[in-house]
Formats: C-alpha cells, structure tokens, sequence
C-alpha cells in the first residue's frame, strides 16, 4: 500500500517536471539553442513517459508487458516528428517576418528566388552574369598542382541574400569584389584580406566594408576577401597578391569559422607550400585566363548540380522524404560548430600563419592589423571566451596590434543584434559594416 503511494507521488512529480522541460525545451528552440532544446524535449519526453509508467504500475498488481516499451518508442519517434514540424513552421513564419518588415522599411518585394534561379533569371538577359563562388567551391578543382583563390574576372557575380535583395558586384580583373580601377592606383592605403565579410556578402558596394574604408579615407583600398577564406587561404592570397605601393594590411578574422576552416587547410598541399617555402607562388597574376577556363567548367557542373537538386526540392515526393528523414532536426542539432571539436594544435598553426602575414607585411613596408569580427552567437546564448582569449593571446605574443570589433562596437551597444540582418544570424548589415569601417579606419590614422 506504502508503495504504491510512493510511487503515485513519485509519478506525479516526474510528469510535472516532464512538462516542465518539455515546455523549456520549445523555449529554447524559440531562441535558437537547437542543441539545448532538443536535448530538454527527449529528457521531458523520458521524465513524462516514465512517470505515466510508474503511476500506471503503482495501480497494477502484475509487472509491465512489451506494450510499455512499444509505447515509449513511438512517443520518442512523435517528439523528434513534432520537433521537424516546429522547423518547418518556424522557417516559414521566419521568410514572413522578412518579408513583412522588408516591405515596411522599402516598399519593396522580398526576393524569394534562390540564388540559382535568380542566376537562370539573370541569364537570359546577359550572357556576362555568373555565380559568386567561395573558398570551398574553387577546392573543387581537381589540379593538384593548382588552386585558384578569387573567382571569375570582369563579370558580374551574384553573391548571397540575408538583406531581402541579392547582392551582385562586378569583380575586377583578377576576380576580386572592387572597381577594376584601384588595381591601376599610385598607392593603395588599405588591403583587406578575409573571408565572406571582407567579400562583402549581401550588400551591395558601396556598403561593404573596402567600399565604406575607399570613401572614408578618400584613397585606394583593396579588397581580396572570398566567402569561405580561412587564414592559410587568406595569407596564400596576400603572398600571390601584395603590391609594394600598400601602406596598411588589414587582416580580418572571424571567430565562427576561421579556426574551423584553418583544420581543413592545413591539410591542403598546396597551401602548406606557402608555410613551407617562403618563395613559393603560384604565380597567380599571369593565370587568370587559365583559371577562368577551370571556374567556368565548375560553374556548368554545379548550375547542373543544383538545377536537378532544386527539381527535386520542388518535388513533393522528395519533400515527404526530406521530413521522414528529419532533415532540418539533424541540422539543427549537428550544423553549428563547437569550440569543444577544435584541435588544440590548430593554434600552433595559426600563429605561425599569423606570424608569417606580419613578417611579409614589414618585408613590404606595409603596417600590419588584425581585425577581430565577432560571431552572432555570441549576443544570443551563452558564449565561451575560451578561444576568444587563446586568440588574443597568440597576437599579444606576437606584438600584433589588434582592433577588437567585439570590445570597440557590439559590446557597447544595448542591442548588438542591430547590426545583423533582421537582427538574425548572418553577416553584418548596411549599418553593421559602416560602424566596423569607421572603427578601422578611427584607429589605423
């Protein structure tokens, strides 16, 4: 009698605090913690189930049968299909609010196309139009021996949309996003090396941040930042691209991915010939020709790729699948990296990239900076500074001087999110961009 009692009161607690979890668990995926979410909902879920088992025994004189079981396993299955359903409708309550607000503050449509169709669109206008490729599409190129760093030259490229609009710029005459004009400048005051930032990714000139910078300080700036960069990347550019006539080098880091992307370069051949011999060069100037040829055959391979990828993404069969898979609960839980995953001697590497950036830097009589640009997650969950201080602490080492975004701007602001487009997750927006160029500029005078 005493334990059936206990195990009725037991129950009872374990149900409510299911409920409890469970309840926090949407929570956090209404934050963006899909991690911290999905794990809340499966222990809700246990917690919930367990406690209705234990109630349901404590009134049973005989032990439970496989029922119970069966019965825990579909309501697992139910928690993960109803956590993919959330997805789906937080995804397009998301496009919604874009496109509403966009509508307010423009009076314009929202772009809805993807980045191939409005390709395919642009196309049948005029032939000069291409894809805007990162870091990760030209290490598709299967010469070994060869590895472009830009993309195609004098043609129009369509980047990315964060914004509400695409972003198309027409690359100079090595593929780089400036006017092809500031190649043929007496002196150039700043380069900017970098990743996806530094390209200027969803914004058109002259509101990236080498566009801001060029008007600024009235003078030639630079801009050799490509989507996907990491810092090998980025110094294996800065070696196949300084000029003498550079005055200031502007490193710009990211801490979402730099040290991710670093892991994966290292293991490129080509680029540990630039750590390696300090004379090595692709010669990378005087072969534009042959690398739009070699883009241009990835570009007809991918436009292929994704025009059958996006007739099966219209397909409702494939879509069916795409839910009985839980596509969008794996990549909620497993997409975003964590500091945890990074190999330790990745910092050896990268303070010897940064360290070899700074030597060829002096070498061209060029002052050297390291801009330190802040993820959005650290403004919306809880952020280890761990690597942060790691990073920090290398370019103190190396006597480095360093303009810190995070400090300077974001941390002084009552709502950093401003900055972001929608105030969502993606790269700076127009006014992101203007205050990180102003602050570049205010303490390299």
């Amino acid at each position: 009698m005493f334990w059936g009692w206990l195990k009725g009161i037991l129950s009872s607690i374990l149900v409510f605090v299911g409920i409890l979890f469970i309840v926090y668990g949407f929570y956090l995926l209404g934050e963006d913690n899909g991690i911290g979410g999905a794990i809340s909902l499966v222990i809700g879920l246990i917690m919930s189930v367990v406690g209705s088992y234990l109630k349901y025994v404590s009134k049973q004189t005989v032990k439970p049968t496989k029922k119970y079981f069966i019965i825990f396993f579909i309501c697992v299955i139910f928690t993960f299909y109803l956590f993919e359903t959330y997805l789906l409708i937080k995804e397009k309550n998301v496009i919604t609010f874009k496109t509403k607000i966009y509508n307010e503050n423009t009076g314009k449509k929202y772009d809805l196309r993807s980045k191939f169709e409005i390709y395919q669109d642009l196309k049948k206008e005029e032939r000069n139009i291409s894809l805007s490729y990162s870091a990760w599409n030209l290490g598709l190129i299967g010469d070994k021996n060869f590895h472009p760093l830009s993309g195609l030259s004098n043609t129009k490229s369509i980047h990315c949309n964060e914004n509400g609009y695409y972003s198309i710029y027409l690359s100079d005459r090595f593929g780089f996003n400036n006017p092809d004009s500031e190649w043929d400048r007496d002196q150039i005051e700043y380069l900017l090396v970098g990743d996806s930032f530094v390209h200027g990714a969803c914004v058109n000139r002259p509101n990236d941040i080498s566009s801001v910078l060029r008007t600024l300080s009235g003078k030639g700036v630079l801009n050799l930042g490509i989507s996907g960069n990491g810092p090998l990347n980025e110094y294996a550019t800065l070696r196949e691209y300084i000029k003498p006539n550079i005055k200031k080098i502007i490193w710009v880091y990211y801490e979402g991915y730099d040290l991710f992307d670093l892991m994966a370069e290292r293991n490129n051949n080509i680029f540990r010939k630039y750590i390696e011999d300090i004379n090595f060069s692709q010669n990378l100037i005087y072969k534009q020709k042959t690398k739009n040829q070699t883009i241009k055959k990835i570009i007809d391979q991918e436009a292929n790729r994704i025009s059958k990828q996006l007739e099966k993404d219209n397909n409702l069969k494939y879509k069916i699948l795409k839910f009985i898979r839980l596509d969008k609960t794996k990549k909620s839980i497993f997409f975003k990296p964590s500091s945890e995953t990074i190999d330790n001697s990745v910092f050896t590497d990268f303070e010897e990239v940064i360290k070899l950036a700074k030597e060829l830097s002096l070498k061209n009589n060029s002052k050297f900076y390291f801009v330190y640009l802040p993820e959005y997650y650290r403004y919306t969950t809880k952020y280890s500074n761990q690597n942060y201080k790691k990073v920090l602490s290398i370019l103190e080492k190396l006597n480095i001087s360093v303009i810190n975004i995070h400090e300077d701007i974001f941390a002084k602001e009552q709502n950093p999110l401003k900055f972001f487009p929608f105030q969502m997750d993606g790269h700076f927006n127009i006014l992101g961009n203007k205050k990180v160029s102003e602050v570049i500029y205010q303490n390299t005078q």
